[in-house]
């Protein structure tokens, strides 16, 4: 059996959830204050940060195993180590926020990857203290240890990322089912005013749920699949949030500016896809926007 079967067999146990779940509610119960959470989504970036920030353990644990190799650079080898150690607190906090508001497959993989990235640190925090000890070669060899754990670690987020879209656009990812021309959702009087209705986008092969919120004479068209886990928009609400109008997803609590889908309130980070709308003879049409075309 391949990695990718393995991992997708491994995310279909569902008796890990009897583990996983104590610790998703610890999680949650933690980062309960909005703005902590936003921070750690990156839903100010427009991107998930924890891609972000894992960048600088992985990138100093990876450099610091190419410098131990060479002794006269070795010293240098230390410093990016403690580096990546300091450096794997936010990576965590920021994953360990992504991770508890996921769907259940990815969860499972999650709890797997966190595991590891644990033990990875470990090691690597053993390191340190062999080195501060002047035991230079058993360092090494916990370094390299931890490097091997991280790298194993690292393929796992991989896949939760390109293979369970994990912190991937649902939103994005159903725009490109629908048809480029302009399609004709009805009648304006049709729409309820102030609260997100259910209309359907022709797609090459399968229909796209698309989600129309009326305001007055404007109506505002997003593809229906939310953004942070494809939850039903058309089922949300639209709400006030800090001076924006905002239309929330029913699922997780995101919520996205009507004026251009821009993620006010998280776990979203990505923007909810928005299409063009003009009036014709009292009708609403719609289409994919410019950068969608061709």
């Amino acid at each position: 059996m391949s990695l990718t079967g393995f991992l997708d067999r491994l995310s279909d146990v569902p008796t890990l959830d009897r583990a996983i779940e104590p610790a998703r509610t610890a999680v949650r119960a933690a980062l309960r204050p909005t703005a902590l959470k936003d921070l750690l989504h990156g839903t100010w970036l427009g991107h998930p940060l924890h891609p972000v920030v894992i960048q600088v353990p992985t990138g100093s644990w990876l450099s610091a195993g190419l410098l131990d190799a060479i002794p006269p650079l070795r010293p240098a080898a230390t410093v990016l180590i403690g580096t990546g150690v300091a450096a794997s607190v936010p990576a965590a906090l920021t994953g360990a926020a992504d991770w508890a508001e996921q769907g259940a497959g990815v969860r499972r993989l999650g709890a797997l990857h966190a595991a590891l990235n644990v033990v990875a640190t470990g090691l690597y925090v053993g390191s340190l203290v062999a080195r501060a000890r002047r035991r230079d070669g058993l360092g090494r060899g916990l370094a390299y240890a931890g490097l091997a754990v991280a790298t194993g670690s690292a393929s796992i987020g991989g896949h939760m990322s390109y293979a369970q879209s994990s912190g991937a656009s649902h939103s994005a990812a159903a725009a490109r089912a629908l048809q480029h021309d302009w399609m004709d959702l009805g009648p304006l009087d049709d729409f309820p005013d102030g609260r997100p209705a259910l209309r359907t986008g022709s797609g090459g092969s399968a229909d796209v749920p698309l989600v129309a919120v009326r305001r007055g004479a404007r109506v505002d068209v997003f593809v229906g699949n939310c953004s942070h886990a494809s939850g039903p928009l058309q089922e949300g609400t639209v709400e006030e949030l800090r001076g924006r109008t905002c239309l929330v997803c029913p699922w997780h609590g995101s919520a996205f500016d009507l004026d251009d889908g821009t993620p006010r309130r998280g776990p979203a980070a990505n923007h909810q896809e928005k299409l063009d709308v003009r009036m014709d003879a009292g009708r609403v049409l719609a289409r994919l926007a410019g950068r969608h075309q061709g």
